[in-house]
């Protein structure tokens, strides 16, 4: 190639490099200037408040005593740990010795029966929270194993609360008559007392118990007197005219204060009597 060639060639590769750096510069820039101006503001998202936001699977609300309350459902359903080892150190009644045992929820958990019945040999087997069904799971380690002479039976008002579920009234029903005919078979006397009166729950408000207890406490009345089983009403004398525990005896319309367990107390001691005689 002579010279005047090269440099043709030469200014003719130059020119096409000098194309392709400038091409890509006038793709990339913008058309118009940059907006400057600051969006406005959106508003933040609001909070979830649906009823499935605030309950578990269960039902039961998200705090850490229903998260807990559930964990313990699938681990140990009737509780049965929780006087497993009492039981173990309990001996065998005395000759002679009226042993009696309290099954039931919180309401019996909170009796205090040493200064109720102070000298007597009653057992106290109440867990806070329970339900039929979960006392029908223990009532043979918590009752029948002890050997007493009688069984305190009070429940079903967790039931109408549905802490382990929905219930019928019927199945209520048939857990404590399950209890019962066990205590039965087995040589105890059985004392049934009546659900004691209820107007709304704190911790499920809104489901109407009232008539519910009362459905409960009739049914209860006729099935001890066709099996001659004691009944201790105890809704009778502490219900007020809304189907309720009143203020003086009770803080949280469910719990007996002192002076419901005042009245609970010489009511149970005569239905225990009447049972032993």
């Amino acid at each position: 190639m002579d010279r005047s060639n090269l440099c043709k060639t030469t200014l003719f590769v130059a020119a096409l490099a000098g194309f392709f750096a400038v091409a890509p510069l006038k793709a990339q820039a913008p058309a118009t200037p940059p907006q400057t101006q600051v969006p406005a503001a959106q508003p933040a998202p609001r909070p979830q408040t649906s009823p499935a936001a605030q309950t578990s699977p269960s039902g039961h609300p998200n705090n850490p005593y229903w998260m807990d309350h559930d964990k313990q459902l699938l681990v140990d359903f009737g509780g049965l740990e929780r006087f497993k080892e009492a039981n173990a150190m309990l001996t065998a009644p005395k000759p002679g010795e009226n042993r009696v045992v309290f099954m039931g929820d919180s309401i019996t958990q909170g009796w205090k029966l040493d200064e109720s019945f102070p000298g007597k040999p009653y057992i106290n087997r109440g867990i806070g929270g329970q339900t039929s069904p979960q006392m029908v799971v223990r009532f043979r380690q918590d009752v029948i194993d002890l050997k007493p002479k009688a069984v305190v039976i009070l429940a079903g008002i967790n039931d109408v609360a549905g802490n382990t579920g929905p219930m019928t009234l019927e199945q209520t029903e048939g857990n404590i008559a399950s209890m019962a005919e066990l205590a039965s078979a087995n040589g105890s006397r059985v004392v049934l007392c009546s659900v004691l009166p209820a107007f709304d729950f704190p911790w499920a408000p809104g489901l109407t118990p009232a008539p519910k207890v009362v459905s409960v406490n009739t049914w209860m009345k006729q099935y001890a007197a066709e099996k001659g089983y004691v009944y201790v009403d105890y809704y009778s004398a502490m219900s007020d005219e809304r189907g309720g525990l009143p203020p003086t005896l009770s803080a949280d319309g469910v719990h007996p204060l002192p002076a419901g367990y005042a009245i609970m107390t010489p009511l149970a001691e005569a239905g225990i009597e009447m049972a032993l005689r």
